[in-house]
């Protein structure tokens, strides 16, 4: 029996210094990368975090509420008894001089109180030490009976007089800068002279009074005795050499037999005239023909109770009317569908506090505040519809107030002649829920609406902040750009991975990725400046060419399946798709040849004009099929390439295993490849999505920008993120405007944040349900 040797396999010894060596550094690499890994995730986690809580701390002072601050309080500054040498008045008639008017320069360091005897005293508003004083030159024995004021920031006011003139006065403040010291001069001037202008003939009292001071006339309209109107108009004429302006009298008829007569306002182009009664009848009066002026309309602004007090707000276009009861309500004229006018009532703000004894407005807003016999004073936002304020600051009642011109001080007279000064930190009024997010009826609209306008040329504009028709434009844009960019790069997606050559998927993946690469501001460029004119020029040829393409491939599809095998063998699997590149060459330029023809043929020579006109379509040239495009190139890389990443990532085992049991590629990729490769689909879509949401140059620079509500694909938009590239360069840092767009951001931040979530538990419960395959 031969014996046979059995040679023992070489032991291996796995604890020699070099191994041991090995493991430890590869521990450590693996140990730092665990670290390294964790550390970028929790400071992502803590980046997004810190976003979310800046952009919270910039847009939480919106919805802050208003308040009130104590200053100083003093007597009335009263001139002494021989100050108005016009009037004989004794010591305790000087004493007990009713205040007219009080006002404040922009300082809120000087104000000014102009009395019922004709006496304007300058006074110091910190602690009520007078300035100066000035007796106004008034005939003798003549008292104020009436202040109208010559609408906001004009510093222009005319005083009705107890013998029925009336006189017009400007109250100015020069500042000057001594030794680095802010010193402010304050001083009265006659603009039209010292003489005043008499309105009624029959010299009776003028209890009521408007002036209104444009570029070529000077109107006085006044209530005579509280019934009849009066006026005196007169035309400007400029000397050529000296500038100076000169008064020319003419004329302006006064509607005749209107009755009582509580309360007046011109508007400050001087058409619309607004008389109204106690009883709060309210008659509107078209002024344009100056001897014939026609009552417009008549109606009741208050009922049950009386009128308590009429007045512009900032722009004169809206009448605030306040009534016995505390209510106060907005109207302005608008334009039927005969373009005939009627006054509307828009809004109402109920007030709690008692009779309304002074109803006052902003001169840089769209704000107005009022105090009342209890003491109260409130403060209130039109367009937002917000009451910002609502406080009670003494105990007895309050005659008048008046609010400083950057509306951050109030100055308030109580029945015991004194003085309060208080400081207000109001800084966006402007601002609440139904001014952002729902239908607002703005001045000159015709019914409320869904506007974003955040500025214009003129101080009395009323902005529109509502971020409805941005959201809409953010969506829009997205949801085009996604119509046109999902299919297509989900279906090149699971045709490379799963049907293309290997060799030629190495090439074409890249290619498609690089895309990616390119810089969004050059696709909004192109966009802009190529692509939306050439849509225009060739617009039939878009739609032609968007019919063709999904037929002639589908055409193609089924003539290479019913060809001879040999000859389909002559082309190597997975390589047919070369075949259709000069097939899509071809009918995209027939196509465009055929544009002439198809545009002439079926849209009388011009398409544009057609749709305008026949279809009842508007168009414009940067709309949203340019933006869904040029979006839609941007986007595609993205989805595509998570895409087939998800697809080729589908374990081949199953792909085999489906295949072997008879099934079809197609079937294989339907019912196998597919449902496991569903979540990663999902999450490229949704990636794609956040992409086309935040999205700025591409829509920027490739719409026209316009904040319209439309789903038309031939109007333009403007998204979120391209309105905050627009108007954050050029806002206020701290104004409403600024912390608006801020809130836009946030709202932004706050949709992707929600789609992401969205995005991830649909993704885990795709991943769970199919992962038993």
């Amino acid at each position: 029996m031969n014996e046979v040797l059995v040679k023992s396999a070489p032991e291996i010894d796995f604890d020699t210094p070099k191994l041991k060596r090995h493991r430890k550094v590869r521990a450590l690499k693996d140990k730092a990368a665990n670290v390294l890994v964790a550390a970028g995730g929790v400071f992502v986690i803590v980046a997004v975090t810190l976003i979310f809580f800046y952009l919270l701390y910039e847009v939480v002072p919106l919805f802050k509420s208003a308040s009130v601050e104590p200053v100083a309080s003093y007597s009335v500054p009263l001139a002494p008894a021989d100050t108005n040498t016009h009037l004989t008045v004794s010591n305790s008639q000087s004493d007990n001089s009713r205040t007219v008017y009080l006002a404040m320069e922009e300082q809120a360091e000087i104000g000014l109180r102009i009395d019922h005897l004709a006496n304007a005293t300058f006074f110091y508003l910190a602690d009520g030490r007078v300035h100066s004083q000035i007796p106004l030159p008034v005939p003798t024995g003549t008292i104020v009976t009436s202040v109208g004021e010559g609408g906001a920031g004009t510093q222009i006011i005319a005083l009705g007089l107890s013998n029925g003139a009336a006189m017009v006065v400007k109250h100015e403040y020069k500042i000057t800068y001594p030794n680095d010291i802010r010193l402010i001069t304050p001083r009265i001037e006659f603009p039209f002279g010292q003489e005043p202008v008499v309105i009624d003939e029959l010299r009776n009292p003028i209890d009521n009074i408007v002036v209104r001071d444009t570029e070529d006339s000077l109107i006085l309209i006044g209530a005579a005795a509280g019934r009849q109107l009066k006026s005196s108009y007169f035309t400007k004429e400029e000397d050529f050499l000296s500038g100076e302006i000169t008064l020319e009298k003419a004329t302006l008829t006064m509607p005749v037999g209107t009755g009582e007569i509580f309360s007046l306002q011109l508007s400050p182009d001087t058409r619309w005239l607004y008389v109204a009664s106690k009883q709060g009848e309210l008659r509107m009066y078209d002024l344009r023909d100056r001897t014939n002026p026609e009552l417009v309309m008549t109606t009741q602004v208050v009922s049950d109770t009386k009128l308590a007090y009429m007045r512009f707000l900032l722009g004169g276009i809206s009448l605030l009317i306040a009534d016995d009861g505390g209510e106060i309500s907005q109207w302005f004229p608008v334009r039927d569908d005969q373009n005939e006018y009627r006054l509307e009532k828009v809004r109402t703000f109920h007030k709690d506090g008692g009779q309304i004894t002074k109803l006052g407005i902003e001169e840089r807003r769209k704000g107005f505040f009022a105090v009342t016999q209890s003491g109260e004073l409130a403060l209130f936002n039109s367009t937002a519809e917000r009451v910002a304020l609502k406080e009670r600051l003494t105990e007895l009642p309050i005659v008048t107030a008046s609010l400083s011109p950057r509306a951050n001080f109030v100055l308030l007279e109580t029945s015991d002649q004194q003085l309060h000064f208080w400081a207000i930190d109001n800084e966006h009024p402007d601002v609440s829920w139904s001014a952002l997010w729902q239908q607002v009826w703005y001045e000159n609209y015709e019914e409320p609406e869904f506007v974003w306008q955040s500025s214009a040329a003129t101080t009395d504009f009323e902005p529109k902040y509502s971020l409805v028709p941005l959201a809409f434009g953010t969506l829009k844009a997205a949801f085009y750009a996604m119509l046109i960019a999902t299919p297509l790069a989900i279906c090149g997606a699971l045709y490379t991975a799963h049907f293309m050559s290997p060799v030629l998927r190495r090439k074409v993946k890249p290619v498609i990725e690089l895309m990616e690469a390119l810089p969004t501001v050059i696709l909004g460029f192109l966009a802009g400046l190529f692509f939306a004119p050439f849509i225009e020029d060739n617009l039939p040829g878009v739609f032609t060419l968007l019919v063709l393409i999904p037929v002639s491939v589908i055409l193609f599809g089924f003539t290479w399946t019913n060809l001879p095998a040999r000859l389909r063998h002559k082309v190597e699997e997975g390589w047919e798709v070369l075949l259709l590149v000069p097939l899509i060459v071809f009918v995209g330029w027939l196509s465009f040849a055929l544009s002439p023809g198809v545009e002439t043929t079926f849209f009388g020579g011009d398409m544009r004009f057609w749709l305008e006109n026949s279809a009842g379509i508007d168009f414009d040239q940067r709309n949203a099929l340019v933006v869904g495009a040029a979006m839609g190139f941007a986007v595609i890389p993205t989805i595509f390439s998570i895409t087939e990443d998800a697809v080729f990532g589908v374990p081949k085992h199953l792909t085999y295993g489906s295949l072997a049991l008879g099934a079809t590629q197609w079937q294989t990729m339907v019912r196998v490849v597919l449902p496991t490769a569903s979540p990663g689909i999902f999450s490229a879509v949704m990636i794609g999505l956040g992409r086309a949401v935040g999205e700025t140059m591409i829509v920027l620079m490739a719409t026209g920008n316009t904040p319209i509500m439309d789903i038309n694909i031939f109007e333009g938009m403007r998204t979120l993120a391209a309105n905050i590239a627009v108007e954050m360069p050029e806002s206020e840092v701290g104004s409403s405007h600024y912390r608006i767009l801020f809130l836009a951001a946030f709202v932004l931040f706050l949709f992707t944040f929600f789609v992401n979530s969205i995005a991830e538990f649909v993704r885990q419960r795709l991943r769970n349900k199919y992962s038993v395959l």
